[in-house]
Order: C-alpha cells, then sequence, then structure tokens
C-alpha cells in the first residue's frame, strides 16, 4: 500500500464521521476516493460507494433507531418508492448503457463522464444548500397521515442517486424536513436508515451480480468508515454543525471543479 492508498483510506473515516455529523454527505467523499485514488471505473466506483455508504448508514441509523431518532412511518413512505427507483436504476439502466454514449464533432461523452458529471453537478447543489442553511420550518411530529409527495420524491431520488452512486443524504434530509415536517436532528437520523436500506439493496440486487467484488478491500474500507460513523454521531451533539457544513461545502465545490477538469478537459 503506497502512501496515495493510505491516505485513501484515511478518507473511509472522514465518510463515516461526515455521515455521522450531518446525517448524509459520504458518497460525496467516496465516490472520487474511489475514483481516483483507487482508481476503480465508473460502474465500480459508483457501486462501491452504494455498499460503503449502506454498510456504514446501518450502523448509524441502529444507533439512532435504539435513541428512537427515526421516524418509521417516514422511512416507510419515502424508503420503499426510492428502493424501486434505485434498483430498477442499477439492475437495468447501468448495465445497458454503452461506453460511448454520444459524440458531438469529435467529441465523445463517454458513460463515465456522463455518470461522473452528473455527481459534479448534484455535489455543487449539495453545497450550495449547506451554504444557505436551513431554514426554520414547522415541526409536526403527530402527523400520521400518508403523504403521496414522500412517495413521488422517494422515487426520484432513489432513482438519480442510484444512477451517481450516492447514499442520497444530502437531498434526503432536506426534504424530510421541508415535506415531513421532521427537525434537522431527526430528519438526519431518518435519513441514515433510508440511505441504508436504499444503498444496500441497490447494491446487492443490482451491482452484485453484474461484477466482480473484492470483498477484502471492500471490508477494510467500510469497517474504517463504520469507526467514523460512530465517532461522529456521538460528537454531533458538541460541534458547530452549521460551520462544519459550511466548511465541508466549499470542500465539495473544489472536489466538483476538479472531478469536472479531470473528466472534461484532461481527458
Amino acid at each position: 500500500m503506497d502512501f496515495i492508498e493510505f491516505f485513501g483510506f484515511v478518507g473511509a473515516f472522514f465518510i463515516g464521521l461526515i455521515m455521522g455529523v450531518l446525517g448524509g454527505g459520504g458518497s460525496i467523499l467516496a465516490v472520487p476516493i474511489l475514483a481516483y485514488i483507487f482508481h476503480f471505473d465508473e460502474k465500480i466506483a459508483t457501486a462501491y460507494s452504494l455498499c460503503i455508504v449502506g454498510s456504514t448508514g446501518l450502523i448509524g441509523g441502529i444507533k439512532q433507531a435504539s435513541q428512537k431518532m427515526v421516524d418509521w412511518k417516514v422511512v416507510f413512505q419515502f424508503g420503499l418508492p426510492a428502493v424501486v427507483g434505485i434498483t430498477l436504476v442499477r439492475a437495468f439502466l447501468i448495465p445497458a448503457l454503452p461506453s460511448n454514449l454520444f459524440s458531438i464533432g469529435d467529441f465523445i461523452v463517454t458513460r463515465r463522464m456522463a455518470m461522473f458529471g452528473l455527481f459534479a453537478i448534484l455535489m455543487v447543489f449539495a453545497a450550495i444548500s449547506m451554504l444557505k442553511g436551513k431554514k426554520d420550518v414547522e415541526v409536526d411530529q403527530k402527523n400520521n397521515k400518508l403523504n403521496p409527495v414522500l412517495f413521488i420524491q422517494g422515487f426520484l431520488i432513489g432513482g438519480l442517486t442510484g444512477m451517481v452512486g450516492a447514499g442520497g443524504g444530502f437531498l434526503i434530509v432536506p426534504a424530510l424536513m421541508m415535506v415531513a415536517k421532521l427537525d434537522m436532528k431527526r430528519a438526519s437520523a431518518t435519513s441514515l436508515v433510508i440511505i441504508a436500506i436504499n444503498s444496500l439493496i441497490g447494491f446487492f440486487i443490482g451491482d452484485a451480480l453484474h461484477i466482480k467484488i473484492d470483498w477484502s478491500f471492500l471490508s477494510v474500507f467500510i469497517g474504517i468508515s463504520m469507526v467514523g460513523i460512530l465517532v461522529g454521531t456521538y460528537i454531533n451533539k458538541f460541534l458547530p454543525v452549521q460551520f462544519l457544513k459550511r466548511t465541508f461545502a466549499i470542500f465539495i465545490i473544489l472536489m466538483a471543479i476538479f472531478m469536472f477538469i479531470e473528466e472534461f478537459i484532461i481527458q
């Protein structure tokens, strides 16, 4: 293992740490680390990302559930359609995409460009959301009605995050706050459970049957990330979350710029 790969495994710890503190965002680090430090192709990088953030989110979600912070009604309404969306994309759409999608003159748009380009765009939107901060929303913990908007959002976000190998916490948390009327802490806790369900089902049904998995690598990476999320869920009550979110947002923007340059200019 060289120094660059060692740096990648250090990044695994921060993937878990960020998920523990913010309730998501792990895939924003996972995909670039897997693609540019460990040099996995777009299919492997996005598949491994789902397994990593899903397994890590499962540990964080269990801890949050034990503290009764998870809204299981919302998990059902948002999570089930998200599972359908992510499974359809990973099992059918991704395997059907050709390596070269289309060309504009002499410029060929590849599957890798499209997937990582879309991921970079989502990174920028996530960063903008973090920089703006969350407005106060009306919290309604006694609303037991089924919300069709949650079903629709779950399906769409599941499909979108399945395309780029993201857990989707940076999209799920704001949706739960605005539509399900959860406060930030409950939205983050519920998001971890949804991320775990979506990502692991998407990986095992959509990817594990189609690609060769390096389980020894994944096991080490996930183990380090799990340590990170346990630390993150413990210290998030003591940290200035808004400051951390804005610092992380700036880093995300820089990473998105790097990905865009790497895929569309240098290649």
